[in-house]
């Protein structure tokens, strides 16, 4: 089984890498607005939104690490590295996929701000993230949460046999979902 994590900060292009990647490995994408996405409307943007995206994310992953026939999940979120709570949810996730049949991927996306600001207004991304759609408070998430928080990891910050740090500013996503899918293939 194959668990894929792709992370990095907002509109680095973990959605449309993890598709891309996804679809080389036959497996599911769950990206981070897939279940934010679906509770905001009702209730907003809040505390019980994130609460409730973790819960049906964890039962998401709980199910497919007790399914031996699954292939496994793309997921793709935001890690701030300068909040320990983030450094939880990872040990939480790597800790229900921590099974010798499992192998777990570390992708690590980076981007420069103007690019990642670039690409937050593009057509594909405002249609598959609804929340997106309103771009002037999407624009100041994305710049806030860039002077906030740390959206990348330091070097050798992060500890996994099987990790890949990819700086994608000035690749396509035909480029850089390539050398993932290549990258995975020989680990």
């Amino acid at each position: 089984m194959k668990i894929i994590l792709i992370f990095g900060p907002q509109a680095v292009g973990k959605m449309t890498n993890g598709e891309k990647v996804g679809t080389a490995f036959n497996l599911p994408l769950l990206h981070n607005h897939v279940t934010l996405d679906a509770i905001w409307p009702y209730i907003g943007w809040n505390k019980d939104t994130f609460r409730l995206s973790d819960q049906i994310r964890m039962e998401i992953f709980e199910h497919i690490s007790e399914d031996d026939s699954h292939p496994g999940i793309v997921f793709t979120f935001v890690w701030a590295f300068d909040m320990q709570e983030d450094w939880d949810y990872i040990n939480t996730v790597k800790n229900i996929f921590n099974k010798d049949s499992h192998d777990i991927y570390f992708v690590e996306l980076a981007a420069d701000l103007d690019e990642r600001i670039r690409r937050n207004t593009t057509e594909y991304r405002l249609k598959k993230k609804p929340s997106k759609r309103n771009v002037e408070f999407s624009h100041a998430e994305l710049t806030s949460s860039a002077e906030k928080h740390r959206l990348n990891s330091h070097d050798n910050e992060i500890q996994e046999d099987k990790y890949l740090k990819l700086d994608v500013t000035s690749l396509s996503v035909k480029e850089s979902s390539e050398k993932i899918i290549d990258w995975i293939n020989n680990n």
